[in-house]
């Protein structure tokens, strides 16, 4: 996946989070965010062995929600705008369900404000993994309570906690989902293969 930075900053201002969204939906083929600097970022779609991977934890993710009802997994196609002005969106994201229940009806048409409470973030061979653990932090900065940053090339999941220093774990075959995401156990064996 190639991946490239517009500096916007001086139509920063200038660009509404609307604007953005029309953006998006004029332009479906590629996946656009924007971070805190006022930089537009576009990046084109994964790769197979990628968007395979993520299809299976995204049908993990979802199987897990189906059953115990807690809230909403979210693709990588779904924007938050972050408390910082950036628009990220994550591979994997789930929100608590008394947080989704909170919001309007024309809300959830919209790119949400606010940050997820989950999010997942699988590295293409192609990212840059300083660019991506960059991303994580401000994720972490941001109020995400728990992030899982998983790098299939050095065959290591990062993980974020809010208020907590990142741990890394050499090739775990699950991952558990702590306290956020209550009885969630994801397998990774089929992503080190």
């Amino acid at each position: 996946m190639n991946t490239y930075t517009l500096n916007l900053k001086p139509l920063a201002n200038l660009i509404t989070v609307d604007h953005f969204e029309q953006l998006c939906q004029l332009n479906p083929d590629l996946k656009l965010e924007t971070n805190d600097r006022g930089e537009l970022i576009v990046m084109s779609p994964t790769g197979y062995e990628t968007g395979k991977n993520n299809a299976e934890l995204l049908i993990q993710f979802g199987i897990w929600n189906r059953k115990y009802k807690l809230g909403v997994v979210c693709d990588s196609s779904t924007g938050f705008v972050l408390a910082n002005g950036a628009i990220r969106s994550p591979d994997v994201s789930w929100i608590a369900k008394e947080r989704v229940n909170r919001l309007t009806r024309e809300e959830k048409t919209k790119f949400l404000s606010l940050a997820p409470d989950f999010v997942l973030e699988l590295m293409s061979p192609s990212d840059r993994l300083e660019t991506i653990q960059a991303k994580m932090k401000e994720y972490q900065d941001n109020g995400v309570k728990l992030g899982w940053l998983i790098n299939s090339q050095q065959q290591q999941v990062e993980i974020y906690r809010l208020g907590q220093s990142t741990e890394i774990l050499n090739k775990p075959l699950t991952m558990p989902g702590e306290s956020v995401l209550v009885e969630l156990v994801i397998e990774l064996d089929f992503i080190w293969e």
